[in-house]
């Protein structure tokens, strides 16, 4: 049999070829949480350091290779396609049960709160962010974003469109900027500090974790535009724009629970 038939491609799936990012991320997350748990003891911030360069390199050359076999239909049929689309599902799936385990200690702590804390939510002393201020103004902000995002996912569908699309990614990216600076500034002036009492331990948490995942979502979608300029999505080929854009509305969710629940339930007004 020769070497032609032997590796003739009879399915539609992409066996992908021996990769080293797997060994290499595992071992530079088993680095980072190592440095991590030395840094917790008053030292290690070294390796901690020299981990999260690891996990970030790993990273960046990982989705270099997945760029590289998105460019040929070969490897990236529609059967992939939908397998990749169904993995970024499931990872946001894992994303929202993230989230709720932060929902579930915040409305633990103030349907029942303890006697330590006066019996009463906000806790005694407690001088919450006031939800109509800057927490209202970076509400607009992401939703605002969400149908800028929408409009660049619309003309994605139209080749003759890229000028379109490169215009809603930028918008949506500028957004995204404005919110994490304007969050920045908030933490900047709030009147209670992370480990003065289990609101502010709450509070900390869940709006700092949701302002990673915007800065995430923002270098998400910068590398989307200098694809879509580059030209390497087509409307029939364009998942890692909709992987985005899946996780950026993801964020814009989580944020419209954020305001409603901690900001403006939880501050008691």
């Amino acid at each position: 049999m020769s070497g032609a038939t032997m590796t003739e491609k009879h399915h539609p799936y992409h066996l992908v070829d021996p990769s080293p990012w797997p060994i290499v991320g595992a071992l530079s997350a088993l680095v980072t949480m190592v440095g991590l748990v030395l840094f917790m003891h008053g030292y290690g911030l070294i390796v901690s350091g020299l981990g999260l360069a690891m996990v970030l390199f790993t990273m960046f050359a990982w989705w270099r290779d997945v760029v590289k076999e998105s460019q040929t239909r070969v490897h990236h049929t529609p059967q992939v396609q939908f397998g990749l689309r169904m993995g970024m599902a499931l990872f946001i799936t894992s994303e929202v049960m993230f989230f709720v385990a932060f929902f579930w200690s915040f409305f633990n702590s103030s349907l029942f709160p303890a006697p330590e804390i006066g019996g009463i939510w906000p806790p005694k002393g407690v001088e919450p962010i006031n939800p109509f201020d800057l927490p209202y103004l970076n509400t607009l902000l992401l939703l605002l974003s969400g149908t800028t995002i929408t409009w660049a996912h619309h003309e994605i569908t139209n080749p003759e469109h890229r000028k379109m699309v490169l215009q809603g990614l930028g918008f949506t990216v500028l957004l995204g900027l404005i919110f994490t600076s304007v969050q920045a500034f908030e933490y900047a002036h709030a009147e209670f500090g992370f480990k003065d009492n289990v609101f502010s331990s709450n509070f900390y948490m869940a709006t700092g974790f949701h302002g990673l995942h915007v800065i995430i979502g923002t270098i998400f979608l910068i590398v989307c535009w200098f694809r879509a300029k580059a030209g390497q999505f087509t409307p029939k080929s364009h998942v890692g724009f909709e992987a985005a854009a899946w996780y950026w509305h993801f964020v814009d969710v989580v944020w419209l629970f954020l305001f409603v629940c901690i900001y403006w339930w939880g501050s008691g007004r």
